[in-house]
């Protein structure tokens, strides 16, 4: 079966963790009114499950989660533990009907983290799976650090997870160092060993966090784990709507989620984290349908298809021709068409010319009544810039 047939033939699940990584990214905190708005919203567009922070924190956290609970959402609703019975009693309290509880699974945590034994990590899983179990709650069990872990202790892990009655495995590629080829690999093993549900979540410290997420579900997992904008630990965590996108038109899969609404969420949370959205961030950026080269402008213009991969409204974005340095002939002649003026080759030729130098001078792109101002120069034969 090849790639695309793999991915297409599954049912993944999305699994969106802004309000808990997200939340984690250094100087990030949500108001809680943010917070209960961003749940609605990703619940609205069909995200499947939710983890929405750490009951055991109290307070305004607790509080917030619990109200986000009241709502009674479509998506499933997870809150995240340590290994700690106590844990687990505040998330049943709030009223969550899923819950993530997390152990280190990698030697080098075990022994300079947590200072204990492979056993006691083990034990202390088991014990807290099978608590969470009898309150019927809905169990991921999180390997945090599993992509530096032994795989065959992985293995080991995720069958005494079962055992006490989880429901699937969160891999945690935690500090961001794996690649697709070896993930997809690592997962494939993971996976033909256990025959068990396993959730992609990846970090993105080498770039390679929404990569790595697509090439473990290639390998056998169906849940992925994101967060809106990548928001999360470092340099975060696989974006959602990277994740999505690239299923969607990357690898043909059929998604029920309502992606014409990512520019409008990803800017919200933008706002609420304090963290600019960049203008060349994929999918989501402004610049993802702005054209300014001239070759690139023209074949726009001519048929979007040849410089965008997929139309922008699928995303909520329009798509612009941008007048600048690097604009062509065609480019001017279109813009000019849109104020109702047909120039001549000539005309355009001398509006190019100037719309270069004015651009280089000003260091940017040329908005439209700059434009205007150059043509009438032009036709009264005198220069202001």
């Amino acid at each position: 079966m090849c790639v695309k047939d793999k991915i297409k033939n599954k049912e993944i699940k999305i699994v969106d963790t802004t309000l808990r990584d997200g939340e984690q990214t250094a100087g990030v905190a949500f108001a809680n009114h943010e917070k209960i708005a961003i749940a609605q919203a990703l619940s609205d567009i069909g995200i499947d499950q939710l983890e929405v922070g750490i009951p055991t924190m109290g307070g305004d956290e607790k509080a917030t989660i619990k109200a986000i609970c009241k709502r009674n959402l479509k998506a499933s609703i997870m809150a995240w533990n340590r290994a700690v019975v106590s844990d687990i009693e505040q998330s049943i309290d709030c009223g969550v009907d899923a819950v993530a509880i997390s152990l280190s699974v990698s030697d080098i945590h075990i022994q300079h983290k947590l200072k204990k034994s492979r056993e006691w990590v083990l034990e202390n899983m088991f014990n807290a799976v099978s608590f969470a179990n009898k309150n019927g709650l809905y169990i991921s069990v999180n390997g945090e650090d599993a992509s530096r872990a032994d795989t065959d202790f992985l293995i080991e892990f995720i069958n005494v997870a079962k055992q006490a009655g989880a429901n699937r495995f969160r891999f945690c590629d935690t500090v961001g160092v794996m690649e697709p080829f070896a993930t997809r690999e690592k997962i494939e093993k993971i996976h033909k060993a256990t025959n068990f549900d396993i959730e992609m979540h990846t970090h993105n410290d080498f770039g390679m966090a929404t990569a790595n997420a697509i090439a473990g579900v290639i390998g056998g997992a169906n849940y992925i784990g994101c967060t809106v904008n990548g928001l999360g630990e470092r340099a975060g965590n696989a974006a959602l709507e990277e994740v999505l996108m690239a299923l969607k038109f990357v690898y043909g899969y059929d998604t029920d989620v309502d992606t014409t609404k990512f520019v409008e969420i990803c800017k919200y949370v933008s706002q609420a984290s304090g963290r600019r959205l960049p203008p060349w961030k994929a999918i989501v950026g402004t610049n993802m349908f702005r054209h300014e080269s001239g070759i690139h402008a023209d074949g726009a213009l001519k048929d979007p298809k040849n410089y965008e991969a997929f139309d922008p409204a699928e995303v909520g974005l329009q798509r612009q021709i941008v007048i600048g340095k690097h604009s062509g002939k065609a480019a001017i002649v279109n813009k000019f068409k849109e104020y109702s003026i047909e120039l001549t080759n000539e005309e355009a030729n001398q509006i190019l010319e100037e719309v270069r130098k004015v651009s280089v001078g000003l260091k940017r792109e040329l908005f439209d009544k700059e434009l205007v101002q150059i043509y009438h120069d032009i036709k009264n034969d005198y220069k202001i810039f």
